[in-house]
């Protein structure tokens, strides 16, 4: 069996999961550069192994089962660590804890609806949810070196990656609302 390119960008995303976590303890600048940048890689391959995927028409039933599961370990072990060290403190904590129970919630969903054979296709909204979460991790994950990676004038990095955290928790409400309704009229029906 030979694997497929958009399957191995997969693999490989979930495999930087580790080296992700243990370059974001590098100190410095180095410490908030490699993560960034790693983080920035994972999020870029999320888009290109579907977009490959799709014009090669190589859609594969491990790629379905990867996918969704590569984005959320990701996504998962940047926000804990953000959390970890208090770059995400204080009532902004609870906007992570938005995506990561909307994240287990629409998985378990998605498990339920796949053995009733009903699908649940990711919305163009949901997808711009996604790049506003992935830009707002990697803008958090520059940390002490926001400013000097991320020249945003007269705005603080720290600043516009919370308001974008805030802004991807509110469209995760509003997207997530969607996918449990269909969840939950299939399971009356």
């Amino acid at each position: 069996m030979k694997i497929k390119i958009p399957n191995i960008l997969t693999i490989g995303r979930i495999i930087l999961v580790p080296v992700f976590v243990i370059t974001f303890y590098i100190p410095g600048f180095l410490g908030d550069l490699i993560p960034f940048f790693i983080f920035l890689l994972a999020s870029f391959t999320d888009f290109l192994d579907g977009l490959l995927a799709r014009l090669y028409k190589e859609e594969s039933k491990l790629g379905e089962l990867l996918d969704p599961i590569a984005d959320k370990i990701i996504v998962a072990a940047a926000l804990v660590l953000l959390v970890m060290n208090n770059i995400i403190s204080n009532y902004e904590v609870i906007a992570a804890i938005i995506i990561l129970t909307r994240e287990i919630l629409i998985s378990g969903l998605r498990e339920f609806l796949a053995k009733a054979r009903v699908a649940m296709p990711v919305t163009g909204l949901a997808k711009f949810k996604t790049f506003i979460q992935m830009f707002a991790i990697a803008i958090l994950l520059t940390g002490e070196s926001g400013n000097r990676l991320i020249n945003f004038e007269d705005y603080n990095a720290h600043t516009i990656g919370i308001v974008l955290l805030w802004l991807s928790a509110f469209l995760t409400l509003y997207t997530g609302y969607d996918y449990v309704k269909k969840g939950i009229d299939h399971a009356i029906e």
